[in-house]
């Protein structure tokens, strides 16, 4: 009996996953995959709430607070496309469930950090673990599910991305307010700890037969994208035009465009450069970039307006942000099961319209003496546009792309988005500091309102944008790609 007697190819409906003649439900394999994307997204949020905290008692400097979250950015969005070749080589649930590991020890390592050094080394070490789950989560699942339930699980899983966006300022107010800072980290131990059993239990293992790694592509890809992201979390604080930022921006495009040169020649490519070939693909990446770009940096500067005007805890915030964060989970997997009815474009763009009303509405009514019943509605609006938002894009992004080449995929619109967020709360930091400060409320909100018109300017930008997404997107060839997809691809128990 051959392989492909054995076991389905990756580009046919496959039932419920199966563990040695046992059924899983699907529920229980969208589960797997998911929560640990939760964790990853989680810690992100959470630690920006500690910041004060972290300041006090480990003697931080404005600069190792920044470093705080940067080292885990960097590390992070520099390794997506890495960990996304890593899997395709030598399985993506291996490599997915070393990803959790290495996450969970660093959180390990954080919780213990007694300096700043410390703490900054092991947000790096969890950027690494990180880089290898985000992608490999959505390409799991979409191995995971029948081609038929592939929308709602799509929705679901990004309605649970947005539960972590929704629960990062809340567990981390309460973490802050209640216990201790270390817990922020402590609480990823336990949810590590079942995972990665739940992990191999649950999702088959899958891998391309024949893959080389391609590691002069790797190395110009994270070295060109550390260097574009250096520039960018330095941007704000250096100066735009100063000789660092310059020299940064600079090294990134000459590294980026050697690695586009090094793609195009290579016979097995880290990242197939046809894949830009499809409208669909291209252009959903675009909407990415914007969506968090203005979305995320406006987030950024609300959650502060929300703690100064007036003063609250980072609890009280966090709570008030709930009306706008907790939309997406209801609203994405609604989305996920109208994309092939519907059409992702038309879905996106209809999100980012929503985002961009709600919060042109928030700018219009933010005041020093604001109510907070008055930002309830606009905040709810901004959220149903961001449901509306993430599911589409997941599909739309898989849908681009042979199902085999969807870890690739993955790896590169979570690059993009991930590039995307830490420009817009640059840019629009910027924007902030030009025209106020945190001194106090009137001087908060004489910056946030032009900072935010910037945000809402390039949501509708991408609105635009989606529009021109094809409603059936056709996969994109890879380099060398054989007629039958399903022949390239190796798939064991």
């Amino acid at each position: 009996m051959t392989l492909s007697e054995k076991k389905p190819a990756l580009d046919e409906p496959a039932a419920a996953p199966e563990r040695e003649g046992r059924h899983v439900p699907l529920w229980l394999a969208i589960v797997a995959c998911s929560v640990p994307m939760f964790m990853v997204a989680l810690d992100n949020l959470v630690v920006s709430t500690a910041l004060r905290t972290l300041a006090v008692d480990l003697d931080a400097s404005t600069q190792q607070l920044q470093w705080f979250v940067n080292a885990y950015v960097l590390s992070f969005a520099c390794l997506l496309m890495t960990g996304a070749a890593l899997g395709d080589r030598f399985g993506r649930r291996r490599l997915f469930a070393i990803g959790i590991v290495i996450f969970t020890l660093a959180s390990v390592g954080c919780g213990l950090a007694d300096t700043s050094a410390q703490l900054i080394t092991w947000r790096t070490v969890q950027g690494f673990g990180a880089a290898a789950v985000m992608p490999l989560s959505l390409t799991l699942l979409s191995q995971a599910v029948p081609d038929r339930m592939r929308g709602l699980a799509l929705g679901l899983w990004s309605g649970i991305s947005g539960l972590a966006v929704a629960m990062g300022p809340v567990v981390g107010g309460a973490v802050v307010d209640g216990l201790d800072w270390r817990w922020i980290f402590w609480i990823n131990v336990p949810v590590g700890v079942v995972a990665v059993p739940l992990v191999l239990m649950t999702l088959r293992e899958s891998s391309l037969a024949g893959t080389r790694l391609d590691l002069v592509g790797m190395l110009l890809a994270s070295a060109g994208l550390f260097a574009v992201v250096w520039g960018i979390v330095h941007g704000e604080t250096d100066g735009w035009t100063s000789a660092k930022v310059l020299g940064a921006f600079g090294a990134g495009a000459v590294l980026l465009a050697a690695f586009v040169v090094w793609e195009a020649r290579v016979p097995a490519p880290m990242l197939p450069l046809s894949f830009y070939r499809a409208r669909a693909f291209t252009l959903t990446n675009v909407v990415s970039a914007t969506m968090y770009f203005g979305v995320f940096g406006s987030i950024f500067l609300l959650s502060q307006y929300l703690q100064i005007v007036p003063p609250r805890t980072p609890l009280e915030a966090g709570v008030r942000t709930l009306a706008w964060t907790l939309m997406p989970m209801f609203v994405a997997p609604v989305a996920g099961l109208l994309t092939d009815k519907v059409g992702g474009g038309r879905l996106m763009a209809l999100g980012l319209l929503l985002q961009g009303v709600g919060l042109g509405w928030i700018n219009l009514v933010a005041d020093t003496d604001t109510a907070y019943s008055s930002l309830v509605g606009p905040m709810i609006v901004a959220g149903i546009g961001m449901g509306f938002v993430f599911a589409p894009t997941a599909a739309v992004v898989l849908a681009s792309v042979s199902r085999e080449h969807a870890g690739k995929a993955s790896g590169a619109n979570t690059t993009v988005r991930e590039i995307g967020g830490a420009l817009g709360i640059a840019v629009l930091s910027t924007v902030f500091v030009a025209h106020g400060s945190t001194q106090g409320p009137q001087q908060f909100v004489d910056g946030l309102r032009p900072a935010v018109w910037v945000g809402v300017a390039v949501v509708l930008v991408g609105a635009l944008c989606a529009l021109g997404i094809p409603r059936r997107p056709r996969p994109a060839a890879a380099p060398g790609e054989a007629d039958d997809r399903s022949a390239a691809a190796h798939e064991t128990v």
